[in-house]
């Protein structure tokens, strides 16, 4: 009978223990919305800087003006036809 008295209060403290230390949910809610949006805020910075640095980079630019000079001459070849 104390084996079962003694299992009984130690459940009880340990549930009382663990309720004292659970978050409340607006806490939870909050400490999850926080986390959302430090979150979303490093990735439209590393976003905004990967695409800054793809658009600079010298791939892009030269692709660029490749399309550039082939529009160009496409251009010049239907003056031409159309003359």
């Amino acid at each position: 009978m104390r084996l079962y008295l003694a299992a009984a209060v130690l459940l009880l403290a340990f549930v009382a223990y663990t309720e004292a230390q659970d978050d409340s949910i607006q806490d939870r809610l909050s400490t999850f919305r926080d986390q959302v949006t430090e979150f979303s805020k490093t990735v439209a910075e590393k976003a905004k800087t990967h695409f800054d640095t793809m658009r600079t980079s010298e791939f892009a630019e030269s692709t660029k003006n490749w399309f550039t000079e082939r529009f160009q001459q496409i251009k010049q070849k239907i003056d031409e036809i159309s003359q």
